[in-house]
């Protein structure tokens, strides 16, 4: 019965430690991919690296047969042994600075000594200095000898683990918040996991174990278990480090990998390892089954994992944050792209189409510019865009009311916002008449119905563009709160009252070429342009005097002063170090078509558009220049209101 027990806990002993080995090897993955600028979690991750190579190195040597292979595995878990005193200290030196304790020399000097001596250590490891040759017939456990060296590595091991532990106890008490005190509790509950779990004890207990083989192997099961817990419980106080992203994302990312992961990786290596074993026991060396469990253990787990993310994600968030965030998951989920709308708006005129019997038609909305094609069904090459727009026009001026206007060949439909006092105006479906039959009641009654549904559709579009155009202009303060919240998490004295860089203020060179590019679309008037971002910049707020306060003039002007800085000196000419304010000024101010530039400038229509974002990034670049010297200039009129006299 002994010996059975013994049995069972030494193979789930081998399957823990291959468990920790995945999940330091996955953790140290999530650290690399994410979360590698920061110095906290560099040197975390050489934490992992060594347990991973600790818990490999002696996860294989339980397995090997000869004793050659059993020798070299357990050497080479020595190499992660090694390393991690320094590692350790290393982690316990970056906690403390990033907590606002940054070192004057000597923790910096001491963590160099200890790599450079942990090095020294593993240089005598290929000699049978710093542990010696093979116990092989040991119990319970193979290990290798101990000698002299071992002694010494043992007291430098346990030393720099102890400065470590103090450098972290004062890391957790300059910490303040409540959170902040939390996690930093969890850290230091966590780091006993590589002092713990990494070191082989079996070079000084090997009489104890061989006489208590049953009790050796329930602590050390246990000890892995525990172990296993604390490492992603590190793992966890370490993800905060350094990260923009807000606290319910650091959770779901964390918990999402090591599910996907750890978990499922080790529990699909457990599953295996029992199956094959069961069959060698049985006399069936390899059995047909291992390949399917493991598939069928993959996919099962893979499949709980998906529905039961919704149940978990609500456990990690508490309080307001779990309704305001499923507020925000309604709406991506009712949300309608571009796309979606494309799609939905060519299925109702598809449906106009098969009403009529016509097998053209296309849906036009209203831009500032004039009527923009949306979608267009069937043959419509052949239609002129200016001509359409300039005739339409002039039908929509002349009739406002009505269901059906005759223009040419086509029918008419306008459609209206139906949720506003006045009945605006959103765009028209034009249809081909295939013949100069009337509209019967019955298919004017549908497409009553169809002009409504794609009237709602239109406006939801207009809706969802002044949200993203509301999301735009935060956009930039809402990246600089997220990276104030990151290093404010564990220093909040420093980070906090640290005076900001004018570079820091101003908003990314991306999202300002994104909204210029938008204003000038609706330059002469709309969305785009009296809800652009671009109001709030300081440059345009001090413009308001010089235009009635009057943000989109203020706008208008800033862009005026700005393409004035990409043209050229001299006499405007239609040549090439003229092209890039030729298309600003033809495409933009003069109103001029796609087609109608491209021809007057001698450029593909494809050249055009190259050309014309190069353009667009220029007219950026001028407005965040005069946005860095209106905000210096704010600054030190600033500093030289509170300058003491």
């Amino acid at each position: 019965m002994a010996q059975s027990m013994i049995g069972i806990l030494r193979t789930l002993n081998q399957l823990l430690t291959a468990g920790i080995a995945i999940t330091a090897f996955s953790l140290l993955i999530y650290a690399l991919s994410f979360n590698l600028r920061d110095r906290v979690t560099r040197s975390f991750a050489t934490i992992l690296a060594c347990v991973f190579v600790v818990s490999f190195g002696d996860a294989l040597s339980s397995v090997a047969s000869p004793n050659a292979m059993r020798e070299m595995w357990l050497r080479f878990e020595w190499i992660g042994i090694a390393i991690l005193p320094a590692a350790y200290l290393h982690f316990s030196d970056a906690v403390l600075t990033t907590t606002g304790r940054p070192s004057r020399g000597r923790r910096r000097l001491a963590v160099r000594l200890s790599y450079l001596v942990s090095l020294g250590f593993l240089a005598t490891l290929p000699f049978s200095v710093l542990v010696g040759p093979l116990v092989s017939g040991a119990k319970p456990a193979p290990h290798l000898q101990r000698t002299w060296l071992t002694d010494i590595f043992t007291i430098y091991y346990l030393f720099l683990s102890t400065i470590a532990w103090v450098n972290l106890v004062r890391a957790y008490r300059r910490t303040v918040t409540k959170t902040s005190r939390r996690r930093m509790g969890y850290l230091l509950i966590g780091a006993l996991a590589p002092t713990l779990g990494s070191y082989p004890y079996l070079l000084f207990g090997s009489d104890f174990a061989n006489q208590h083989t049953l009790l050796f192997w329930l602590a050390s099961v246990t000890s892995n278990v525990v172990v296993s817990f604390l490492l992603i419980l590190m793992a966890y106080a370490v993800a905060f480090f350094g990260v923009p992203w807000p606290d319910r994302v650091v959770k779901r990312r964390l918990a999402k990998w090591i599910l996907r992961g750890p978990v499922i990786a080790s529990t699909v290596l457990a599953v295996t390892t029992i199956a094959r074993r069961i069959g060698e026991r049985y006399g069936m060396p390899y059995n047909a089954a291992v390949p399917f469990l493991m598939v069928g253990t993959l996919l099962i787990l893979q499949h709980l994992v998906t529905l039961s993310s919704p149940l978990w994600e609500r456990i990690l968030l508490i309080g307001n944050d779990r309704t305001d965030i499923e507020r925000l998951k309604t709406i991506e989920e009712r949300l309608l792209t571009s796309g979606d709308i494309r799609q939905l708006l060519e299925a109702i005129l598809a449906a106009v189409c098969d009403r009529l019997q016509s097998t053209q038609a296309f849906l036009v909305t209203l831009a500032p510019s004039g009527l923009e094609i949306l979608v267009t069904v069937g043959e419509t090459d052949y239609l002129e865009k200016a001509e359409i727009t300039a005739q339409l026009l002039n039908q929509i001026q002349v009739n406002q009311d009505g269901l059906c206007f005759e223009w040419g060949e086509f029918w008419l439909f306008p459609l209206h916002a139906e949720s506003t006092e006045e009945e605006q105006l959103l765009g028209l479906i034009v249809v081909k008449r295939p013949k100069d039959e009337p509209i019967d009641p019955e298919q004017a009654q549908a497409l009553q119905i169809l002009i409504k549904r794609a009237a709602l559709v239109l406006e939801d579009r207009l809706l969802q563009s002044q949200v993203f155009s509301s999301l735009e202009a935060f956009s930039s303060q809402m990246e600089w709160l997220r990276r104030l919240r990151a290093v404010a998490r564990y220093n909040s004295g420093a980070s906090l009252a640290a005076p900001e860089t004018i570079d820091s203020l101003l908003p990314p060179a991306d999202s300002m070429a994104r909204w210029v590019k938008e204003a000038l679309t609706h330059y002469w008037g709309g969305p785009r342009l009296s809800r652009n971002p671009l109001i709030k910049l300081r440059v345009v707020q001090q413009a308001l005097n010089e235009h009635g306060d009057n943000p989109t003039n203020a706008l208008r002007a800033i862009l005026r002063r700005a393409i004035d800085q990409v043209k050229p000196e001299g006499e405007r000419r239609f040549t090439a170090e003229w092209i890039l304010y030729n298309i600003l000024e033809m495409k933009f101010m003069e109103g001029k078509s796609v087609r109608e530039v491209a021809k007057r400038l001698a450029l593909s229509e494809a050249d055009l558009y190259r050309k014309q974002r190069i353009a667009i990034e220029e007219v950026a670049r001028a407005i965040l220049e005069m946005e860095k010297r209106a905000s210096a200039e704010e600054q030190n009129e600033s500093e030289s209101v509170h300058t003491p006299f």
